[in-house]
């Protein structure tokens, strides 16, 4: 999505959780990163990740690297699709 979109994912919608609660900035978004790289482009993943800088790292990084932020429809949870 562009323009600054929004989408939130259905629970049936996520095809992997990725539980990095408890672990500081950066490591949730370097293992989810490494983990997008190896799913293949449409696969959501669901980031848990409790550390307060993912609200802001998470939708930073997936504009860097042009990924689709889908939003965060819970508390410690964040949507993340593979686009390439």
């Amino acid at each position: 999505m562009s323009g600054g979109q929004v989408r939130t994912v259905a629970a049936m919608d996520v095809d992997e959780v990725l539980d990095c609660r408890g672990e500081r900035c950066p490591l949730p978004v370097i293992r989810l990163a490494r983990r997008m790289a190896d799913v293949p482009p449409g696969t959501v993943v669901r980031l848990l990740a409790d550390d307060p800088a993912a609200a802001v790292d998470v939708p930073a990084w997936c504009r860097m690297r042009g990924q689709d932020y889908l939003g965060s429809p819970a508390a410690a949870t964040f949507d993340v699709r593979r686009t390439n």
